[in-house]
């Protein structure tokens, strides 16, 4: 899934493996991979005036936002605002009708979505997402940077259990990063919901991201389990920016950089968590009492 030459896996606070691997050959170009790595210029995320049609329902209407280096931004709004459509097109799921969407620079629409992970960016679900049988290791190892040598994977030759154990070692290091490697070796089914959550992250985390794109991560999430997240994401933003899809309100205001709000494919109010709380359309139209009173 990585580029080759990666030298480490960036865990929640700095790079703690070496030699983890080479991405697939299912990544970006060299010539247009991020340089977003420890000493290169960070890289940002650019969606300009992106519009989304399907038929003729406008699911996206002249939708900007910016997601920088080492921020966090919410992004929330109502079912059906829009919110999962925009991080499709983002991850090239579904084809904009209008508008760019770049990252360092480069464009994303000519790209695979299999390209992106050599670009940085990585996407979690709103769902689990997780293979049941599985262990929770296995499971964070599919996120790893897998061997590009076909040939010494099928005969078993040294470089592939050399490229196996960086593999684990790099998956043990986010396990133990987000507190659940003695999980290591259960099975997802067997584990609360909370830390299935965590597994997901994990798995997302081992890929080494300069940008991370969560959906809903606070889902099904208990008080304490939400304020854990909150804390974990304030570390990780010190090595990637962060786009974040949430309909916990009190959780994306404390977080987040900056809040861009969706309703019905359009942005109606963007800026501050402090000027969003503010903005008396969007308390009064669409967050009412909730924000108000958090």
């Amino acid at each position: 899934m990585l580029a080759s030459g990666a030298t480490g896996v960036r865990g929640t606070r700095g790079w703690v493996v070496r030699d983890v691997g080479a991405r697939s050959s299912e990544a970006a170009p060299a010539d247009q991979r991020s340089t977003d790595a420890p000493g290169a210029a960070p890289a940002a995320l650019e969606v300009s005036s992106l519009e989304v049609h399907f038929g003729g329902v406008v699911a996206l209407q002249d939708v900007s936002i910016t997601v920088q280096p080492q921020q966090i931004l919410g992004v929330i709004g109502p079912n059906g605002a829009g919110k999962t459509t925009l991080f499709n097109a983002i991850c090239r799921l579904v084809t904009p009708s209008g508008g760019s969407i770049t990252y360092a620079g480069r464009s994303l629409l000519s790209m695979r979505p299999s390209q992106l992970a050599g670009l940085g960016i990585v996407r979690t679900l709103q769902g689990l997402g997780l293979w049941t049988r599985l262990t929770v290791l296995e499971n964070v190892m599919l996120g790893a940077p897998a061997s590009t040598n076909m040939f010494s994977d099928l005969l078993a030759l040294p470089r592939a259990d050399r490229g196996e154990r960086d593999r684990t070692d790099a998956a043990m290091a986010i396990l133990d990063e987000l507190g659940i490697a003695d999980r290591a070796g259960a099975y997802p089914g067997s584990l609360p919901h909370g830390t299935q959550k965590r597994v997901v992250l994990a798995r997302a985390l081992v890929a080494r991201p300069s940008l991370l794109l969560l959906d809903e991560p606070a889902s099904g999430l208990s008080a304490a389990e939400v304020e854990q997240l909150v804390e974990l994401l304030n570390r990780l933003r010190a090595d990637m920016g962060i786009a974040l899809v949430e309909h916990h309100l009190d959780m994306v205001m404390s977080v987040s950089d900056s809040v861009t709000v969706l309703n019905l494919g359009r942005v109606i109010a963007a800026g501050t968590p402090a000027e969003i709380r503010a903005n008396d359309e969007v308390t009064t139209a669409y967050l009412g009492n909730e924000v108000t009173n958090a």
